[in-house]
């Protein structure tokens, strides 16, 4: 062995763990201070604790909480996103399309999901509603995560 390189060994180096219990083993630290040993660790003993000595557990039910938290906004903001209340100037489409679905007491998504239902000859037939608008209109429900009645057929433009 070489002079001068290794750490002092202590064969009677005492270990003091949180819980009050001491022992005497060999180490190159005279005095040994621990949080857990086997007459408090919960494995040996049985029970049911946590031993959560960083702070590491309560750091967990944080981020926890945080991600519970985020999962209810994007939900309620998914709603919200697809709530049948939107205005359909709120669409970003045409003035024009907005104007006539206006004057024919169309105001919100809800009431043109409606006439949807009911078929695109009845949207058609609005004054100053063409299939241009119509399709606009379509692609930007969908867009947004809308879905539109099976009875609604994709107007050819010609």
């Amino acid at each position: 062995m070489k002079e001068g390189i290794h750490p002092t060994y202590y064969s009677e180096a005492k270990v003091i763990c949180a819980c009050g219990n001491t022992w005497v083993t060999g180490s190159t630290i005279e005095v040994i201070h621990t949080d857990v040993c086997s007459e408090c660790h919960p494995f040996y003993t049985g029970e049911q604790r946590i031993v959560d000595t960083e702070g590491q557990v309560d750091r967990f039910y944080k981020k926890l909480q945080a991600r519970e938290t985020y999962l209810k906004d994007v939900k309620s903001r998914d709603a919200e996103h697809l709530s049948p209340d939107i205005l359909i100037r709120d669409l970003d489409v045409s003035k024009r399309g907005v104007s006539a679905l206006a004057k024919a007491g169309i105001e919100n998504v809800g009431q043109l999901l409606e006439m949807f239902s009911e078929g695109e000859t009845e949207i058609l037939a609005i004054d100053g509603f063409g299939r241009k608008s119509l399709a606009e209109i379509k692609r930007r429900l969908k867009s947004r995560g809308f879905t539109l009645p099976d009875a609604v057929i994709e107007p050819q433009v010609s």
